[in-house]
């Protein structure tokens, strides 16, 4: 059985909803993902959030210049997690940047445990998180049939990139992990 913390991120409204300028066109494939792994990562899952700075600093200015709308409190609905996930979300670490690599989310992880990501989007947010935490010493586990990009390409190149920073990162699929995880 392989030890292993899942961080499942930014499964939020405005990553599902398909009017959202920030869409992930396959986020229920995702969805599906993390649902197959929640089981196997019971009381060792953090759900993350992507949340809007109360006021944007340095070069955050701007991108909500360009990005107005997602300029909302954190309690503002398109921030919320997806209702599939709202009661399964025992753990929730909300950051105003990309990367979730948080003081937060390192401090649920045991220090032999892998760092397993699933969520949206795979090159922005997944992406950030897992070099961040490569570069912390931290084994990463990058679940592909879990992650969902802004658009397949951008998905598949990222995982691509991810690959290139074996042996710290690793992209594997949901059945690979459960299979480690065993019963």
């Amino acid at each position: 059985m392989t030890t292993g913390h899942l961080a499942v991120i930014d499964m939020q409204r405005v990553f599902a909803d398909p009017a959202s300028p920030w869409a992930a066109p396959r986020y229920a494939d995702a969805a599906a993902g993390v649902r197959s792994l929640l089981p196997a990562f019971a009381g060792r899952a953090t759900f993350t959030r992507f949340v809007a700075p109360a006021k944007p600093a340095g070069a955050w200015r701007d991108y909500y210049a360009q990005w107005p709308f997602a300029l909302q409190p954190p309690d503002a609905a398109l921030w919320r997690l997806t209702d599939e996930f709202t009661d399964l979300a025992d753990t929730v670490v909300d950051a105003p940047a990309f990367g979730k690599w948080t003081p937060q989310l390192a401090a649920r992880l045991g220090p032999a445990d892998r760092l397993v990501l699933a969520g949206v989007s795979t090159e922005c947010c997944v992406l950030s998180t897992a070099l961040a935490a490569a570069d912390a010493g931290r084994e990463v586990l990058v679940v592909a049939d879990a992650c969902a990009g802004a658009d397949d390409d951008s998905h598949v190149k990222a995982l691509q990139i991810m690959e290139m920073y074996r042996p710290l990162i690793q992209v594997t699929g949901v059945d690979a992990v459960l299979a480690e995880t065993g019963p």
